[in-house]
């Protein structure tokens, strides 16, 4: 029964024939919603979902989202096969096309960060406004990225690649890539970390990746790296650097995205969110500081990085020091197949 409801979706999708599919996509996540939870209906709906975001026409492809169909009928923003749906749809169509016809939150919001991430400047356009904000909410990144933030990321490797049959392409980015500009380095005697709770962006970077660990100390970015960096045998130099903030910026964004062994991709704009959210806690612990604190803050920042033997593909070892408040912070770990 499976097989043949499989081959008669297909043919539907051969056929052109969206709207029927997308009818089918909301009586079956409707259904399995009833009667086994979002969770269920997220994941059985899945597929069909892939295949609507990708290839239907845009106005059958954002009514995925559209939360008038019904009770358990629409997709959420953690729907989604290979990639989130929203992400697999914003990647085709500019922002004055998904403008009038994404209207639910964090959907619409998480589609323009999208289009953003592609090279779109949206900074004159109004998204809905966030239901939680408040007077002491950190801000939302700008609508328009940052020169730092193009500096060391090609527009092609920055949103995931999206085929039918739910294959995916995403560029990977570990850190440090490759030993290049990397040399041996006597780390500091190891120190004493703050308490976890002293500063509120050592828990905004400890939430980028759930495979990371991070400090926080009062000292210089490589007696940070100290901290998490593996003894070098014999008591030897490790094996680092420092490098610009805009070099470690893309890693930080795709592990806060989901990248790792096993986790779920989350989307890019979702990485993006998380990685301005932690650096406005660098810049102001209230989080609540203008773009340009930001900007400021990335000028002057001091980013140091180094290899650990073990690491295969997903790692991330990178430290943070921001010299106009003596603190720095290390961000470290590695996920494994």
């Amino acid at each position: 029964m499976i097989a043949h409801e499989d081959r008669r979706l297909c043919a539907l999708a051969a056929q052109g024939r969206w709207a029927e599919l997308l009818g089918v996509y909301r009586r079956t996540r409707a259904a399995v919603a009833a009667g086994g939870g979002e969770r269920a209906a997220a994941e059985r709906t899945a597929p069909l979902g892939h295949e609507l975001a990708l290839a239907a026409p845009v106005g059958i492809a954002a009514a995925l989202f559209d939360r008038s169909a019904g009770p358990g009928a629409a997709a959420g923003p953690d729907d989604g096969q290979v990639g989130p749906l929203w992400e697999v749809l914003a990647i085709r169509h500019p922002w004055d096309v998904l403008d009038p016809l994404l209207r639910a939150e964090p959907v619409r919001t998480l589609a323009a960060h999208t289009r953003v991430l592609l090279g779109e400047d949206l900074a004159g356009s109004r998204l809905l406004p966030r239901p939680a904000a408040r007077p002491t909410s950190p801000p939302a990144p700008p609508l328009a990225l940052r020169p730092w933030e193009q500096a060391g990321w090609e527009v092609g490797s920055r949103i995931t690649g999206y085929r039918s049959g739910g294959a995916a392409a995403t560029a990977l980015f570990s850190l440090p890539d490759s030993l290049e500009g990397l040399g041996p380095v006597a780390l500091p005697a190891r120190g004493s970390a703050l308490p976890a709770g002293a500063q509120p962006a050592t828990a905004a970077l400890r939430s980028l990746s759930g495979w990371v660990t991070v400090r926080c100390l009062r000292g210089t970015a490589p007696e940070a790296a100290a901290l998490l960096a593996p003894a070098p045998a014999g008591a030897g130099p490790a094996t680092g650097g420092y490098l610009p903030f805009a070099t470690a910026y893309p890693a930080l964004v795709r592990a806060a995205a989901g990248a790792g062994a096993h986790a779920r991709p989350r989307g890019t704009a979702r990485g993006r969110l998380a990685v301005w959210r932690a650096l406005a806690l660098i810049a102001d612990p209230s989080g609540c500081c203008p773009v340009e604190e930001v900007d400021a803050l990335v000028a002057r920042m001091r980013c140091f990085t180094w290899c650990d033997p073990a690491d295969e593909i997903y790692h991330l070892h990178l430290a943070l020091e921001d010299p106009a408040t003596g603190l720095a912070w290390a961000v470290s770990g590695s996920d494994y197949d």
